[in-house]
């Protein structure tokens, strides 16, 4: 047995906020190992029209996402939430190998076990081609700074 991942569930607007944040910066280190420590061994998810489930699927997706999203960059922002569930939208930021950046905009619904794993993910995304100088996400790499606007201050 692992050790639970805190807050754990039933969340409060406190809670899901933290449980939010943390999953915001494990992304953020761009490190698929770290990230898939946060859900359950079978997790089960679907990212855009891709269909997976468990750790090993969850490190080879990350692993193919941040070779092709470079330069990453993401905000999450809590919607919604209630016993242990957490909906999420979210925006991030990357380029492509040839420049091109781009703004990408979601909606993830969250469902937790007792010890605070993610055992399902859903998550909608759209891409929306941007100029270099209409990025708004500028920090150095690894977790937004506490200080850095979320998505509602931004007007995102």
């Amino acid at each position: 047995m692992e050790n639970p991942r805190p807050p754990l569930p039933p969340f409060d607007a406190e809670g899901a906020a933290k449980k939010a944040r943390a999953a915001e910066d494990a992304w953020n280190s761009r490190d698929p190992q770290r990230v898939s420590l946060a859900y359950t061994p079978d997790s089960a998810w679907r990212n855009r029209s891709e269909f997976f489930s468990g750790r090993e699927a969850i490190v080879q997706f990350l692993t193919r996402k941040w070779a092709k999203e470079l330069e990453y960059r993401l905000i999450k922002e809590v919607w919604a939430w209630q016993g242990n569930r957490i909906a999420v939208r979210f925006a991030y930021e990357w380029h492509d190998t040839a420049g091109q950046w781009f703004r990408s905009y979601g909606n993830e619904n969250w469902e937790f076990d007792e010890h605070g794993f993610m055992r399902q993910r859903h998550a909608s995304i759209n891409d929306l081609p941007i100029t270099e100088a209409e990025r708004k996400f500028r920090w150095p790499a690894g977790a937004r700074p506490a200080d850095h606007p979320g998505l509602s201050d931004l007007g995102l």
